[in-house]
This record gives structure tokens, sequence and C-alpha cells, in this order.
């Protein structure tokens, strides 16, 4: 009995065995493979001559011999599952032809800069109907500014959509951040620097810490929650005070700082020029951004920009202030937006010598109907009664005549700004070139995921001012506009 009990143990060992050999390498499963056969034989042979010995036994002799074949019989399907098992060996050749291989690609990542580089982009092919133009027409990549002898102009009907956007960001060693964003024909610097096809070009380097950065470049505007690409946006067109109540880009540097829920960014530039070289010209301004972010669900944002511009005509000075904020609860979100904005006297209003003011309120809801399906209303409201009215964004429409028969300045006809026009009979005239309108827009879209990357929107917009100023297609004046459009969004 106890040399029964010497081979259990020793067929347990054995049993165990094989599951060590797995975790060798394939050089040295082989011996340790052969060594275990010959055990095992030897085993089976000591058992049988065990087995014939004590064949008169006692039970408990005969259990133990059970178990012992038991083991035995273990042992030799664990020698079997190993020789079966060819995953488990390892090819060194292949094995290192694979390891040099991915070293090469990844010093060609690094050599070549793709190392933490994203690209992204955009086109969205929009549809436009304008009642008053009687103009119905597909909208992509055209002019949406008159600069440097181009035929367009820009509106609310013609403001950055129908564009593409090609985007590379890269994070360099050490934190530096780079941007380069090119959308031909409605970049941000395009309406003021024709063929301009940079939309941003800006850096973002960390100073002692990594949540205090020095920014430098040509950055969009940044007022309002509103965006120029169009996949951040609910609906085509864009909010009145959007287009007409904010800058385009600034070309400057500043400090970005980051503390906690607070994002506070401020610079001192240009406002919509590459560069003043004019003599006595100096516009260098200060604009500056700051949002709290609570969560995922809300945030808040305040925005400023003070500074000289220039007109191509003569220089003026321009302040702007804004407040917005969203909130998302459950299928529904909310955005809103409130501007305030005063620009002294230039010749785009040359019968004017009064500092013009404005202040306006923009909001949006929009809720979830599906997974895949948005409806959007937005509200928009400018007050632009005093000193006849006229706004940053905005031209007038050229010299007409008021009841006097002296001069003042036209409307601006496209997008119903200025003062309000009567009929005399014969002519059109300006009622009182001292008196602004007051514009608002009311917008209903529907946008649709059709596939991953890929959206259709709808939108029917309605404007209307408090005056006679939308001009016609006929040479007539009215008091309201209506716009259809339809888009494409495809983003990567």
């Amino acid at each position: 009995m106890y040399t029964v009990k010497k081979l259990v143990i020793c067929m347990a060992i054995a049993s165990a065995f094989p599951a060590a050999c797995m975790a060798q390498a394939a050089p040295s499963q082989k011996s340790e493979i052969e060594a275990l056969k010959k055990q095992v034989k030897e085993l089976q042979a000591m058992m049988q001559k065990i087995t014939l010995q004590n064949s008169q036994s006692s039970a408990l002799a005969a259990e133990t011999s059970a178990q012992v074949l038991s083991i035995v019989e273990s042992s030799k399907q664990a020698i079997q599952a190993i020789q079966a098992d060819k995953s488990n060996v390892v090819d060194v050749t292949e094995f290192n032809r694979i390891r040099v291989k991915t070293e090469a690609m990844d010093e060609a990542i690094e050599a070549n800069g793709f190392r933490a580089l994203k690209i992204s982009g955009y086109i969205d092919p929009t549809y436009v109907y304008n009642r008053n133009g009687k103009t119905s027409s597909f909208v992509f990549f055209n002019n949406n500014s008159s600069i440097n002898g181009s035929n367009e102009s820009f509106g609310y009907d013609n403001s950055s959509f129908g564009s593409g956007m090609f985007n590379m960001e890269k994070e360099l060693d050490g934190g530096t951040k780079f941007k380069l964003t090119l959308m031909p024909s409605k970049s941000s610097a395009s309406s003021n620097n024709f063929g301009n096809l940079v939309h941003e070009a800006s850096v973002s380097i960390p100073l002692y810490e990594p949540a205090t950065r020095l920014i430098a470049g040509q950055l969009p505007d940044w007022t309002g929650y509103e965006a120029i690409p169009a996949p951040q946006n609910k609906l085509i067109t864009h909010n009145l005070l959007f287009d007409f109540s904010a800058a385009s880009f600034y070309t400057g540097a500043g400090v970005d700082l980051l503390r906690g829920a607070w994002d506070s960014k401020i610079m001192i530039g240009n406002m919509n020029r590459a560069r003043v070289d004019v003599a006595k010209q100096q516009m260098p301004g200060v604009f500056y951004r700051v949002d709290y972010t609570q969560d995922e669900f809300s945030s808040f944002g305040f925005s400023g920009i003070h500074s000289g511009f220039d007109d191509k005509l003569d220089s003026g000075r321009l302040d702007l202030v804004e407040i917005d904020g969203s909130l998302t609860r459950g299928d529904w979100n909310f955005q809103a937006q409130l501007s305030y904005g005063r620009q002294s006297a230039t010749p785009t209003n040359a019968y004017l010598n009064e500092r013009q003011h404005w202040y306006g309120l923009s909001s949006l809801a929009s809720y979830k109907v599906s997974p895949r399906l948005d409806a959007t209303a937005r509200f928009d409201y400018i007050n632009n009664a005093r000193h006849g009215g006229g706004l940053f964004g905005s031209t007038f429409g050229g010299v007409c005549k008021d009841s006097t028969g002296a001069d003042a300045s036209c409307p601006d006809g496209r997008n119903g700004f200025g003062s309000n026009m009567s009929y005399d009979g014969s002519n059109w005239i300006v009622s009182n070139p001292d008196r602004g309108s007051n514009r608002s827009a009311l917008s209903l879209g529907l946008s649709y995921a059709l596939l991953t990357g890929v959206s259709i929107k709808g939108e029917y917009r309605f404007d209307h001012s408090n005056a006679h100023v939308f001009k016609t297609a006929d040479e007539q004046y009215t008091q309201s506009n209506h716009l259809f459009a339809l888009s494409t969004v495809i983003s990567f």
C-alpha cells in the first residue's frame, strides 16, 4: 500500500507536468514531452504489476488502483493535446519579421509627421430659392463678397453654406497644437482678402503648464452659439446676429486659460484684416471669450470685441458684446444669444454722422423626433432703429433721395436693414434717413441622418422688417421675404 501511495503522488506530479510544458517555448516542449511519455510508460508497467499482486486485496487498494489509472489516462490525453495544439509553437523567424516590419512602419509614421495627426472635412452642396430675388439656384463654392471685382455680395441667403472645408490638426511632442483649415471661396478671410483659402491657421503652445497656453495666428470669430462649418449647425442659414453682428476673423496673439469648468481666451490683434498698411491707421483691438461648462448638457459663454476697423474707405470703431448658452434635456436642445453693438459713422452710411447702435437676440429649439430625425425652430430679432439703421455686417445700397430731395443712404435691400422707403407716385424715396428698421426672422427646419457622416437638411425661412427695406427683383420695396433651402452635408 505504501508503494501505491508513492505511485499516486508520482502520477499526480506527472499529470500536472503537461500544463507546465504548454507554457514553455517550442524547443523545450519536445524534450519534456518525451520525458513525460517515458514516465507514463514506466508507471503503466508498475501498475499492471501491482494490480496482479493485489487482485485479491482490500477495496481500498482497488479504489486506489482505479484512481492511478485515471491519472495515467489524463496524462496521455494531455500529451496528445500538446502535440495537436500547434498554436503554442512560436515561429521565431516569422515573429522577428513581423517585429521588424512593425518598427519600420512606426518609424515611417514618425518621419512623415503622421503621428498625432487628425484630418477632417466636409462639403455641403445647397439649393436656395429666394422669392424677392426671383432666384432658384444651387449654391456651391460661389463667392460671398464683391471684393476685388467679384459680382457676388454677402447676404443671409449667401452666407457660409454651400461650401467645403479641409481641416488638419497636429499635436507635437511637448503639447504644442497646430491647426490649418482651408475653405475655398467662403473662408473667414475670403470676404476681406479675395482668393484667400485659409479659414484658420493657429497654434496653441503650452507655457508653464498645459492649462495655460499661448495662442497665435488667424482664428475665426468665436462669437455666439453658431459656427461656420455646416456639420456644427442645426439649420442651413445662420441667425441674424451671426451674419450681421459679428466679426469674421482675428489675426494676432493671446492666451488661453483653462481653470476647471472655466475656459478663458483673450487676444490682441487685427479684426477682419491680415495687415493694416495704410498710413496713420492703427487697428489692433481686444477680443475675448469666457466659457463655463457645467456638464455635457449645459454651457454658458460671454464674448466681446473692441477694435478699430477699416471699411476700405475710412476707419471706424466697433464695440460688440454678447452672451450665449445652451441646454440639453432628453430629446430637447435649446440655444440662445443676446448681443449689443455700436459703431462710429463711416462712409458706408455717408449721409449720417451719428454713431449707430443695435441690440438683438437669437433663440433656437430642436427636438429629436427619432434617432435620425431632428426638427428645429429658430427666431431672431434685431432692434436697429437708431440713426438710420445699419449695423456692422450690413451694406447700404447706394444713394437715394429723401422727401426734401437731398441725398440719403438707400437701405440694404438684400438683407433688410436701413431706413424705410416710400413710393411718392413716381419714385421710391427715403422716408426718414435718421430712423432705421427693426428686423426679425423665423426659420423652421428638418435634419435627417441618412448614413454615417451624411445628413440631409431642409429649411423654410421668413424674414420681416417693420419698414419697406427689402428690395425685389422688380425694383420695388417690401417688408418681408421668403426663402427655402435644401442641403446635403457629407463630413468625415
